[in-house]
């Protein structure tokens, strides 16, 4: 369930996106634990909904604030961004291993640094 911040209205957008980031990732691991790379590449319907999660990851990390963004250059904002332009515009040339590799290799890092970003609005 997303929060509900008291900000305003500009500082407002960048913990919003955090959490539909956080989200989809959530989902994503529910969905890599549930499905292995054989039956991810059977499943056309599941592998859709998975790229969808990562467009929206990607959506999201583009509407961040660029200070917030700057703020934490950790983060491979850039790359994220580009994966979602990818997956929108030459999802003709995308390979499912790539997809699943992404799941599994980047986004528990991707969850932790999201989810410590987001406690700092909370202070």
């Amino acid at each position: 369930m997303l929060k509900k911040y008291k900000y305003m209205r500009e500082t407002l957008k960048d913990p919003l996106r955090l959490e539909h980031m956080i989200e989809a990732i959530d989902k994503l691991t529910k969905a890599q634990e549930r499905l292995d790379f054989e039956s991810l590449t059977e499943k056309d319907l599941e592998y859709f909904g998975i790229v969808k999660l990562l467009e929206i990851i990607g959506e999201a990390a583009y509407k961040l604030t660029v200070e917030f963004k700057d703020n934490h250059p950790e983060t491979p904002w850039k790359y994220i961004i580009a994966m979602r332009h990818i997956l929108v515009h030459g999802y003709y040339q995308i390979k499912r291993q790539d997809v699943f590799k992404t799941i599994r290799e980047n986004l528990p890092e991707l969850h932790t640094q999201l989810s410590n970003y987001l406690n700092e609005f909370d202070d």
